[in-house]
């Protein structure tokens, strides 16, 4: 019976590792098979369907994977497991800090979060610490996007992404990815914070933010406008 090494070999597209490898910088590209996400992703439902066992010891199994892909696959079955925030947890405080790169950090989605959010928020302000690792940081970030921009946020969470004080540029993304979001769905909230001045963020993710908000086709060309005037020099 082929690993789940071989199955994904056998599912990885050469011409598309090239491109991975270009996209992932950080990751050596030795490591990537080329595996595409549709297809990882029909790969990873099909193998907590049909072979529950086989994922989970898949997702106990030593850390970090000896593949890109492999993490990929980790990451998605993540979601697919966690049946509580509790287990979700759990997966996840193993698996975060080997996280490597932005690619593989970005595709764990994991619902089970949202059936707690208390619970979920404080976890996030652990993953946010000064002392987290680059890639648990960014999740923390993208999780607080994803889960907590609609019934659940509250204005005390943008300071939680403001006092964020790392140099890493996938951090910093991260950062400005979920105000420019911010920006978008509870705006009221957020304006304040880039009307303020001096300055309450750093002038690039201050910058990029407004940039990423205005590319967005949910805002009108008046707001694009007061949102380009909010620049602010670097």
């Amino acid at each position: 019976m082929p690993t789940i090494r071989e199955e994904l070999a056998a599912l990885a597209d050469p011409a598309y590792r090239d491109f991975q490898a270009r996209l992932v910088p950080t990751v050596e590209a030795g490591r990537i098979l080329g595996v595409r996400t549709p297809a990882l992703r029909r790969y990873a439902r099909e193998l907590a369907r049909r072979r529950p066992d086989e994922a989970h010891a898949f997702v106990a199994a030593h850390l970090p994977h000896a593949t890109y892909d492999e993490m990929n696959l980790h990451a998605e079955l993540i979601g697919l497991l966690a049946r509580t925030p509790e287990e979700a947890f759990c997966l996840l405080e193993a698996f975060l800090p080997h996280v490597d790169n932005w690619a593989t950090c970005d595709l764990i989605r994991v619902g089970a979060l949202g059936r707690d959010p208390d619970a979920t928020l404080e976890r996030i302000r652990s993953w946010v610490a000064p002392e987290s690792p680059e890639y648990v940081v960014r999740f923390g970030v993208t999780t607080l996007m994803s889960l907590f921009l609609g019934d659940a946020f509250e204005p005390s969470q943008l300071q939680l992404v403001a006092d964020i004080d790392r140099p890493e540029y996938y951090v910093n993304m991260a950062r400005a990815w979920y105000f420019s979001y911010a920006l978008i769905r509870q705006g009221e909230a957020t304006l304040p914070l880039f009307e303020a001045r001096p300055p309450r963020l750093d002038a690039w993710t201050h910058n990029k933010s407004l940039q990423k908000a205005r590319e967005s086709r949910r805002v009108t060309p008046e707001q694009r406008a007061y949102l380009q005037s909010l620049k602010v020099r670097a």
